[in-house]
């Protein structure tokens, strides 16, 4: 079989487009390289979606945590807490036995047990209360003239808040936040390990490249083909976060402006 032709049957197999049945001998570079990019297709979901819906709600916690009211400032704290002290891995396998209990007395929760989605909510709280954590101390950070600026022209309330507050509390939190999407790419390949079952072997990168460390006995071919797609990944979320950096900051002289450090957690 060319490669091309392994391209053509295996790219979006993990999304059920394609050959269903896995190779099973005389494995090929192509195959590897194939699969494996298939795979990355859920991680790159897992990442995106949680991302997304996770910053809204990052920013929600983080205003929750700064508000005076505690029947406000507590739901907060403790969510953020709750989150950021527990291990991920006992997050998925604890959200995947709740939606099986679930599933039993009402089938709505049947797709809560799939990884699409029950996994997604897990990355999604996760991340939101990561995020929430850095946005609320860029809050504190903002710069105590640049609210009296904002009331001296007449701002106030969602006013202030949309065109003073947001902004700057974004400009001084992107540098650690985007070093918190970074790490929850990574995370993403926690998915298939952690009790979210793959469905007919349609799994992550990590899924496929976990398989042929398997079936080959040799983990020093696939895994650093996952560790390079993820190299790639990072470098486009560093060029990409690195673009919304540079206009968060657009309106600082040179001198001012913060650069873009990533600093990989190795332990969370």
């Amino acid at each position: 079989m060319s490669c091309a032709q392994t391209i053509a049957d295996y790219a979006l197999r993990s999304v059920g487009i394609g050959e269903r049945l896995l190779p099973r001998s005389d494995f090929t570079l192509c195959q590897q390289f194939t699969l494996i990019g298939s795979g990355m297709i859920w991680n790159v979901y897992f990442g995106l979606f949680a991302l997304f819906f996770g910053f809204f709600l990052a920013t929600a916690v983080a205003m929750g945590k700064s508000a005076r009211n505690p029947l406000i400032r507590k739901p907060a704290e403790w969510f953020i807490f709750i989150f950021r002290g527990s291990p991920l891995f006992i997050q998925f396998f604890f959200a995947y036995f709740a939606f099986l209990s679930l599933k039993s007395v009402s089938p709505f929760f049947d797709a809560f047990t799939s990884a699409w989605l029950g996994a997604l909510i897990v990355l999604f709280l996760n991340t939101a209360a990561y995020s929430g954590e850095i946005f609320y101390g860029a809050l504190r950070s903002i710069p105590r003239g640049d609210v009296e600026a904002a009331d001296a022209y007449g701002f106030s309330g969602w006013t202030r808040f949309r065109r003073i507050i947001w902004p700057t509390m974004l400009r001084l939190a992107w540098p650690a936040y985007t070093n918190e999407a970074i790490f929850l790419f990574h995370a993403t390949t926690l998915v298939f390990f952690s009790g979210f079952p793959a469905f007919q072997q349609r799994g992550d990168a990590l899924y496929y490249a976990n398989y042929f460390a398997d079936k080959t006995f040799n983990p020093f071919v696939p895994y650093p083909i996952l560790a390079g797609y993820f190299i790639l990944l990072t470098l486009a979320l560093i060029g990409v976060f690195g673009l919304v950096n540079r206009h968060l900051n657009r309106h600082l002289p040179q001198e001012a402006r913060r650069p873009l450090r990533v600093r990989p957690n190795v332990i969370r």
